[in-house]
């Protein structure tokens, strides 16, 4: 058990950190925190939102992954938006964070059309803690050691569709590379970040009068990694609460939860589990908590 335990600990964190593995963290409620990925977003509500959503992936594996964020968007006259997004993440030995200011410009189409355009600027703070390597069986290259506190630059860019019935985004959150741990044949190295493409698109459905059914996909292209694809079904009742499941194809399964408090208050819990039985007969359930305030 102790042998098994230490190998899908190795396994997750090649998964992680390796050549083909996907470096920014997912969401299963994406669509509650759009923020994070797509800068045009701020704003596009035409309401002053402030969220935060946490995520434990499989926790009780000591060291995997972790994530706490936190969103902020408000219009600013008729054609603007502002917005920031802070992200704390940490997956085994790597830890980082994010600060970053949004911009969005709002281009009236028509009446019931509402294109935004935006950008995100700021800094990225990125720290390995290569004597951990150890723990996973993994060596380490002397070079390492320089990307300890390493704080960077970055900015990113992305469009967004607003329709009554339906949206479309897309956006490339950070553009460009910086240095980062990256695993090759057993040996962990200097690598870089790899750029990150969203493309999501949604519909609502009126099914009865107090229903509505809000299908959604988001595919996630990293260079040199399989595509990945999440499916999202939600049904919306009474506009008082959702419920709904996701697939994200080839990696896992979620049940999700909102519950509209108030007209205000906003929060949500999602339950997820990995389709590998390797992961899931040993490590629990992924958990995401998120609340949202719209005033």
């Amino acid at each position: 058990m102790k042998f098994i335990y230490k190998t899908v600990l190795a396994l997750s964190f090649l998964t992680v950190t390796g050549a083909f593995a996907q470096q920014d963290p997912n969401y299963t409620m994406y669509i509650y925190n759009m923020n994070l990925i797509n800068p045009a977003y701020a704003g596009a509500n035409n309401t002053t939102d402030v969220g935060i959503n946490v995520r434990s992936q499989w926790n009780n594996i000591k060291g995997a992954p972790e994530t706490q964020s936190f969103i902020f968007g408000t219009p600013v006259g008729k054609n603007i938006g502002l917005g920031l997004s802070i992200i704390s993440d940490k997956t085994f030995i790597e830890r980082q964070t994010s600060i970053v200011a949004d911009f969005s410009y709002h281009l009236k189409l028509s009446y019931q059309h509402d294109l935004y355009f935006g950008v995100k600027a700021g800094f990225n703070s990125y720290k390995a803690n290569t004597d951990g390597l150890v723990t996973y069986g993994v060596q380490a290259d002397p070079n390492l050691m320089k990307l300890k506190g390493r704080f960077n630059p970055n900015f990113g860019t992305g469009v967004y569709l607003k329709h009554e019935d339906y949206f479309l985004s897309l956006s490339a959150p950070k553009i460009l590379s910086n240095n980062r741990l990256e695993q090759e044949d057993g040996i962990a190295r200097t690598g870089t970040d790899r750029q990150h493409i969203y493309l999501a698109g949604g519909y609502n459905f009126q099914l009865r009068n107090s229903i509505v059914f809000k299908p959604t996909v988001l595919f996630r292209y990293v260079a040199a990694a399989p595509l990945s694809v999440d499916l999202t079904g939600r049904f919306s009742f009474s506009e008082n609460f959702e419920l709904g499941a996701a697939y994200r194809i080839n990696e896992s399964i979620s049940g999700l939860f909102i519950f509209n408090v108030t007209k205000v208050v906003q929060i949500g819990y999602a339950y997820e589990f990995a389709n590998s039985s390797n992961v899931r007969n040993i490590a629990n359930a992924t958990h995401e908590i998120m609340m949202n305030l719209r005033l």
